[in-house]
């Protein structure tokens, strides 16, 4: 592997100290209860592909992830102070409204230098099922080759808090659950339009297959 550059070196420090952070906060303010962490491989480039119904669903992830995470996150997240904070961790500032080439290059150089980059294929807060992937996560993973590992946070909108409805109830068990990597493509490097809604297809049907199993699991 090269080394990496020196944006992606700083980019990659600040990652490891939004780990930090969000381990902190984490595991401060609530219970998570991780499973199956170990599926994620120790080195090279990973996909966490993360369902996603609650805004502290990506913090989670970062503080339970075994590795720095960079997220892909709406450019909208990026604004005052917050900005140059999601910055300084290694974040990803993307436009979900167009074509975001400085987006698509930075995820792709993340991956590229062996990283971790985090992805909601449902592109914003829903029902977190996994039930409308997009195409950028299959794009993602068919151009660099890297696994996909399927992510479930449960619990995170079970119930609103006393204090702050907005978020889950303190110390409340959020269940992050990982599951098995996979590779999204039919192994003939293929990056045409077929090729990529297959791919498509085929992560929709890990992401759901491992959210049900999650949800056995866990009882959730």
């Amino acid at each position: 592997m090269t080394k990496p550059s020196p944006p992606a070196a700083r980019a990659a420090r600040g990652a490891a100290v939004g780990r930090s952070i969000g381990i902190g906060l984490m595991y401060g303010l609530w219970k998570p209860r991780v499973l199956g962490a170990w599926r994620v491989p120790a080195t090279g480039p990973v996909i966490l592909a993360v369902n996603h119904a609650h805004n502290i669903d990506g913090p989670m992830l970062m503080g339970t992830a075994p590795r720095p995470v960079h997220f892909l996150i709406k450019q909208e997240a990026f604004v005052g102070p917050l900005g140059p904070f999601l910055e300084g961790i290694g974040q990803l500032k993307v436009d979900r409204e167009s074509t975001d080439r400085t987006a698509v290059t930075r995820a792709l150089g993340v991956l590229a230098d062996g990283g971790v980059l985090g992805i909601f294929p449902e592109g914003t807060r829903g029902e977190g099922d996994f039930a409308a992937i997009r195409g950028g996560l299959a794009y993602f993973a068919v151009r660099s080759g890297a696994p996909i590992v399927p992510v479930a946070v449960l619990g995170s909108t079970e119930r609103r808090g006393r204090l702050i409805p907005a978020l889950p109830p303190l110390r409340s068990r959020v269940d992050v659950v990982f599951g098995d990597p996979f590779q999204a493509g039919d192994g003939s490097g293929r990056r045409t339009r077929k090729a990529l809604d297959d791919a498509t297809v085929r992560i929709q049907q890990r992401l759901t297959g491992h959210l049900e199993n999650a949800r056995r699991l866990t009882g959730r």
